[in-house]
């Protein structure tokens, strides 16, 4: 369903079934995520990051986030968000599905998904590896 969904923002990810989040690399090989973009985006080289990483840090989202910029569903429900580092690129802060708070484990396998946001949009997210 969520591959149905206009993503919440464009150029974040790759189009395909096994979709790729969007990077942009510097010209002194730093990696950066999202890709910048207007006059960010000078010199900046946009990358395929890798489907794959491990969970670097997290926590659970209990409250409304400030609106703006927060534009989800007024019926707030808590989520998992975390930082997954994408090996020898980036590390990406994300929310994290598929998995409850006492699951998730420093260093633990985690891959790309893209889930519904609000109903009309979908985002990227991170679960475990395997967990779909």
């Amino acid at each position: 369903m969520a591959d149905t969904l206009e993503p919440i923002a464009p150029g974040l990810w790759t189009d395909g079934a096994e979709p790729q989040l969007i990077g942009g690399r510097r010209a002194d090989g730093e990696i950066v995520f999202p890709m910048p973009d207007g006059d960010a985006a000078e010199g900046v080289e946009p990358v395929a990051l890798s489907r794959t990483g491990t969970l670097w840090s997290w926590t659970r989202q209990d409250f409304r986030p400030k609106t703006p910029p927060y534009e989800g569903p007024e019926e707030f429900e808590p989520f998992l968000l975390g930082y997954v580092e994408l090996p020898g690129e980036v590390i990406v802060e994300t929310r994290i599905v598929d998995a409850t708070l006492e699951e998730l484990e420093l260093g633990m396998p985690m891959e790309l998904a893209i889930v519904p946001f609000d109903g009309s949009r979908s985002t990227f997210a991170f679960r475990p590896e395997n967990s779909a």
